[in-house]
C-alpha cells in the first residue's frame, strides 16, 4: 500500500512529540550528537502539514549513525541510508502512515544543516509565505492522495525557491 498523504491544521502537540522523540534519539546517537532540531512543517507553528514529525540530528561523524542502526531499528525506525541526498541518512517510523522521520548530517555538512533550518525559521516569521505554502500542501495532497512522488514534485519548485529565499536572509553567528 502506498504512503497516504494528508496535509492537516497545525497541532500543538507537535513540538512534544518532536521532544519525545529527540530524546530517544540523544540515547541512541550518545556523544557522537551534536544537536537534534525539530525541522519540515511539523516545526512551524500555524502551518498546516502531514502529520509526520521531522527530525534533523546532527553528529561530529556520520558513521555513528549507521553504527546506530540495530538500535534505530529497534526503535521502530526503517533504516534507508542516504535515500538520495549523499551524506545523510535517513530513517522512517510508522510505515506508509508515517509518524516521523529523521534526516541525520554531520555537522561538517554546513549546508545542508542550515538549509533546513533557514526555511524552518523563514516560514516561522513569514504569515504569507507560510499560507501559501500551506495552501499549496492542501491542493496537492487532494490531487495525489496516494502518490507522495507527485506531491513531492508538486511542491519542488515552491521549496526550491523558499529554501533561496530563506537562505539569502539567514545569517550564520
Amino acid at each position: 500500500m502506498a504512503q497516504h498523504i494528508t496535509v492537516v491544521e497545525y497541532d500543538p502537540r507537535w513540538p512534544r512529540m518532536f521532544e519525545d522523540e529527540a530524546g530517544e534519539i540523544r540515547r541512541i546517537l550518545g556523544g557522537s550528537c551534536a544537536a537534534v532540531c525539530h525541522i519540515g512543517s511539523t516545526a512551524v507553528p500555524g502551518l498546516a502539514a502531514k502529520p509526520v514529525i521531522d527530525i534533523m540530528p546532527v553528529v561530529f561523524r556520520l558513521e555513528a549513525a549507521d553504527m546506530a542502526k540495530a538500535d534505530f531499528e529497534k526503535a521502530g525506525y526503517e533504516y534507508m541510508g542516504e535515500f538520495g541526498i549523499p551524506g545523510r541518512r535517513y530513517l522512517r517510523k510508522g510505515g506508509d502512515e508515517r509518524t516521523h522521520q529523521i534526516h541525520i548530517f554531520e555537522v561538517s555538512d554546513v549546508r545542508n544543516v542550515v538549509r533546513h533550518i533557514a526555511v524552518r525559521d523563514y516560514l516561522r516569521a513569514d504569515a504569507g509565505a507560510r499560507e501559501r505554502y500551506a495552501e499549496l500542501k492542501r491542493r496537492l495532497a487532494a490531487l495525489y492522495p496516494r502518490d507522495i512522488g507527485a506531491y513531492c514534485d508538486g511542491k519542488e519548485a515552491f521549496v526550491k525557491a523558499l529554501e533561496e529565499r530563506a537562505l539569502s536572509r539567514f545569517e550564520l553567528k
